[in-house]
């Protein structure tokens, strides 16, 4: 997607050989006209699914989450990374953050995941796998069904891209670094 990889290559920074610090269009100000771009890309690659529900996790993944679900025409869930006393029945698994190095337990209310839905699962990075590993342990927890996973921006020299497409499971990057 050429919109976005020329936002990486203008405002993007490069922090360590595995960090790249793009905050100021997508993990803490917002490019919206650049999410609606991303939100589209991602409808019109998964269109040949029936997509019930987009899922991610809080709170980078949102924006592009909520653009996708909103040309979708279905509900976005984000799964929280800590668990508010108002939430009872719950799905729950433990993810390993690779930007801020803690292990958090994320959970998703159980009535906003159901065995009949096909989930579309998006996120802002995809470096070694582990968020979207413990998002499918989620959807696998729920019954629903992975159409498949739709990444910003994968981190092609780590391995979680890899890892996920051995799995067998179908993710499209819009950039890969």
């Amino acid at each position: 997607m050429k919109a976005l990889e020329q936002k990486i290559v203008t405002e993007g920074n490069v922090l360590s050989d595995s960090v790249i610090k793009v905050d100021s269009f997508l993990n803490h100000q917002i490019d919206p006209l650049l999410m609606k771009q991303i939100g589209q890309e991602f409808a019109d690659r998964f269109s040949d699914t029936k997509i019930t529900k987009v899922l991610t996790l809080e709170s980078s993944g949102i924006a592009p989450a909520t653009m996708t679900g909103l040309i979708l025409g279905v509900p976005v869930v984000f799964a929280k990374k800590r668990k508010p006393i108002t939430l009872a029945e719950h799905f729950s698994t433990e993810v390993y953050s690779f930007t801020k190095k803690e292990m958090n337990n994320i959970t998703i209310a159980k009535e906003f995941l159901k065995p009949d839905d096909n989930i579309l699962l998006i996120d802002d990075f995809l470096a070694n796998g582990q968020a979207v590993s413990g998002m499918v342990d989620i959807i696998k927890q729920a019954g629903a069904s992975l159409a498949g996973v739709g990444i910003v921006i994968e981190k092609g020299f780590q391995h979680g891209g890899k890892i996920l497409r051995q799995e067998g499971i179908r993710v499209e990057s819009l950039a890969i670094i």
